[in-house]
């Protein structure tokens, strides 16, 4: 399904095919490749794409919701989902990145389910980058294969070892969602995963910043970024001064997020941060 931006059909039916490949049995959203009849940044209105995802979540015959792609929308959508009629339907997998972030927030905080910061089923590394793909089916498929989450080129900006339950996605989210009724009230306690995308060094200075003033950061177990796809360079140099004062580990370049390249990471597991990597407790599903 689309919660955010519409997706091509073509990129769509790549993905799907792919998945079918995998033996599962797919259906897609009625308004996966719709698109909104005056804003044509969002895939159909938002009672529509709410009414997707409220109606994949609820039908028992459904395992898992794979987005199609990100964009924006997904803010304006989550408020319309019943969270009451969901959280007395079957736990379903939720997956997806970058505007899905809203809806990770949104299903770990009401329904305390674990979700998967995972590719997009309609997007270019899903569809061209094996690793990556291998990755969500051995998440999906096989779990307890997947216990650590590192990258060629990761590394520890701020050295240490932590604990806590992951939580987190794309930055710019995460800096929009604080103080709203769906996202968690702060990240303490967590190992915090943050990415994003196309990014001005002063404008991921600007959000980190923003999360530090409204308090949401105190009491963060650890702070790993993924990647900083078409961002500006010098981050690194962001991330310590903003962060350093924290007090905790900081690792980057772990590898999730946008990018030719993007790691599954479960959100709402036990883990460690050590040696630049996030080592899961136990298998993420189960």
């Amino acid at each position: 399904m689309s919660p955010s931006g519409p997706v091509p059909p073509d990129r769509l039916e790549r993905g799907v095919q792919v998945l079918r490949s995998w033996g599962l049995e797919v259906a897609v959203a009625p308004h996966a490749v719709a698109t909104h009849p005056e804003l044509d940044y969002l895939a159909g209105t938002d009672a529509q794409r709410a009414g997707d995802f409220q109606a994949a979540w609820c039908d028992p015959r459904i395992d898992a919701i794979l987005c199609a792609r990100g964009g924006y929308g997904a803010f304006r959508m989550v408020d319309l989902l019943d969270f009451e009629a969901m959280g007395r339907a079957r736990p379903k997998i939720l997956a997806g990145y970058s505007d899905v972030t809203a809806l990770h927030q949104a299903i770990g905080t009401r329904l305390g389910v674990v979700t998967l910061h995972a590719p997009m089923i309609g997007a270019e590394p899903f569809t061209s980058d094996e690793p990556t793909r291998a990755m969500l089916r051995r998440m999906l498929f096989e779990p307890e294969l997947v216990r650590t989450i590192t990258a060629t080129g990761a590394r520890a900006l701020i050295g240490g070892r932590a604990g806590g339950i992951t939580m987190g996605g794309c930055l710019s989210l995460l800096a929009s969602g604080v103080g709203g009724p769906t996202g968690p009230r702060s990240a303490a306690g967590s190992i915090l995963v943050i990415e994003d995308v196309d990014e001005k060094r002063y404008q991921i200075d600007r959000m980190l910043t923003e999360l530090l003033r409204s308090g949401w950061l105190t009491g963060v177990a650890a702070v790993v970024a993924g990647s900083w796809h078409d961002c500006e360079d010098g981050v690194d140099e962001v991330l310590i001064d903003r962060l350093s004062p924290l007090g905790v580990p900081v690792l980057t370049d772990v590898g999730f997020g946008h990018g030719s390249r993007s790691a599954t990471v479960p959100l709402g597991v036990p883990a460690v941060v050590e040696d630049a990597g996030i080592h899961l407790y136990e298998p993420a599903l189960a």
